[in-house]
């Protein structure tokens, strides 16, 4: 095999779509895996959708999931004299036309095949025009476009990796345009230009790109270009094997990230939409995915798009992270959420690991995460309903909290071993059961029913701070409460 080099070339027209996510990593996993390079080249011929802030979004979403290429960005916008130069090239070759039709013209032979429910195949009335015709619509300012001339019979064949042998008819395929009146390049033409120059040896791409390569194989065989290798990866479907869209949650990955996935995560999932690593493996690294990656393992039908499986593999990484590589990816969630509350804690580094063990186990995002740990960083928290009922409501509750407060008062060693013990003494003194303690007390230190070890979420806010919040919890269960 001569020397792999693949290419990933999104259009920025908006953020990087899951399944351009997907794309990207079959390319960076099939180039690492067979010593080769990656380009990323940016697809900005679309003048008028593309925009400059969504180039920055699509790199810095690459970084993030640690798909880093090895030459580009590209720009080709930036590669506009090379189009032109091979355009003009098929048009002194007689391999391409100029084409003067006018906008009604076309639309007109448009609405002629809709009636009789065919497709619309350009007719090549511009394929011989005469001098004086030429000359004519000059004078009258028509700008042409210019068509590359497809062979009237016989079939173009794509070698697939994935899917084998798919043949198309050329007489299902018109005279199509290379160049626009105002001279930009379509994206077929351009693209097979770009691939091609830059001796790009595999294009791997969706599936729905399966129907553009008749043309851009004719366009590259016009231009005698060394054809490319072409694998078509399986769509992404939602679950009701639906085209994904919004209303199946999110689909980017600046809407994954900002949901607080992991980027390992996120990656690890997109691999298996696909592809098999084989042996039923489900967790992965990149450095594990390289190593057993291959076209061959690509499966053809499509993947369904599982947001549960996801949450799922996240909740996995997120309870693998070390402590401080979780800490830096949940502190943008804290400083959003508790930045005024934080200006002090966090500078406990201390105070906010505790924080974040406590709670890591049983959260699925990194937004989970910071809720769930809302109670440590914050004193203005509200106090569960069912709670208040299951717990506060009960009969002699404020007295048992004080019982409590009285015995942690004395309490010199803070630890969840001592508090636990304390606790153990506390009921069997009174004659009640562990459970009827530690259910208004959780609700009185966090304002919930459920969480962390409740002589865990103790040690971790000291003594002053869990003396303050159960004579709160009195208060409130002896003069607000009984109002309500």
């Amino acid at each position: 095999m001569s020397k792999v080099k693949v290419r990933f070339a999104p259009s920025p027209t908006g953020e990087l779509h899951i399944g351009g996510a997907r794309t990207a990593l079959f390319n960076y996993l099939f180039a690492k895996a067979n010593d080769g390079i990656m380009v990323l080249r940016i697809d900005d011929t679309d003048l008028e959708r593309s925009r400059e802030e969504y180039t920055g979004k699509l790199i810095e979403s690459m970084h993030w999931l640690g798909l880093e290429w090895d030459e580009g960005p590209f720009f080709q916008s930036k590669r506009m004299d090379i189009y032109t130069s091979e355009a003009n090239r098929l048009l002194s070759d007689n391999k391409a036309y100029y084409c003067y039709c006018s906008v009604d013209e076309l639309s007109s032979g448009r609405e002629e095949a809709r009636n009789e429910s065919r497709p619309y195949l350009y007719p090549g009335n511009c394929r011989k025009l005469s001098a004086e015709e030429i000359e004519t619509f000059k004078k009258d300012g028509r700008k042409p476009v210019v068509r590359l001339m497809i062979p009237d019979s016989g079939a173009t064949v794509v070698n697939d990796l994935i899917r084998g042998e798919v043949s198309f008819n050329n007489s299902d395929l018109d005279d199509f345009i290379i160049l626009k009146s105002n001279g930009l390049p379509t994206y077929n033409f351009a693209s097979i230009v770009d691939d091609c120059k830059m001796e790009i040896s595999h294009i791997i791409r969706a599936e729905e790109h399966l129907t553009n390569t008749p043309r851009q194989l004719l366009c590259a065989k016009a231009l005698e270009y060394k054809l490319p290798v072409f694998a078509h990866v399986p769509m992404i479907l939602a679950p009701d094997r639906s085209k994904l869209s919004k209303r199946h949650g999110a689909t980017s990955v600046e809407e994954f990230r900002s949901e607080g996935f992991l980027p390992d995560a996120l990656v690890n999932y997109l691999a298996l939409l696909g592809w098999s690593p084989g042996e039923d493996r489900e967790f992965l690294n990149l450095e594990e995915m390289i190593e057993l990656f291959s076209l061959e393992k690509v499966i053809k039908t499509a993947a369904i798009y599982d947001t549960n499986k996801l949450a799922w593999m996240n909740g996995h990484y997120i309870r693998e992270y070390s402590t401080e590589n979780l800490i830096e990816a949940v502190y943008p969630f804290l400083k959003s959420n508790y930045s005024s509350e934080m200006d002090e804690k966090v500078l406990d580094k201390e105070y906010v690991k505790a924080v974040i063990n406590s709670v890591r186990e049983r959260a699925k995002t990194l937004k989970e995460l910071s809720a769930a740990a809302d109670f440590f960083f914050r004193d203005d928290f509200a106090y569960d309903d069912k709670g208040v009922k299951k717990n506060f409501k009960k009969e002699g509750t404020a007295n048992l909290l004080k019982a409590l407060n009285d015995e942690l008062i004395g309490l010199d060693n803070f630890t969840s071993t001592n508090t636990e013990a304390l606790f153990n003494g506390l009921c069997e003194s009174m004659n009640i059961s562990l459970g009827r303690l530690m259910g208004p007390a959780r609700l009185a230190l966090t304002g919930k029913t459920g969480g962390p070890a409740i002589f865990d979420i103790i040690e971790i806010l000291g003594k002053e701070k869990t003396i303050e919040r159960l004579e709160k919890a009195v208060h409130y269960i002896e003069n607000e409460l009984e109002s309500l």
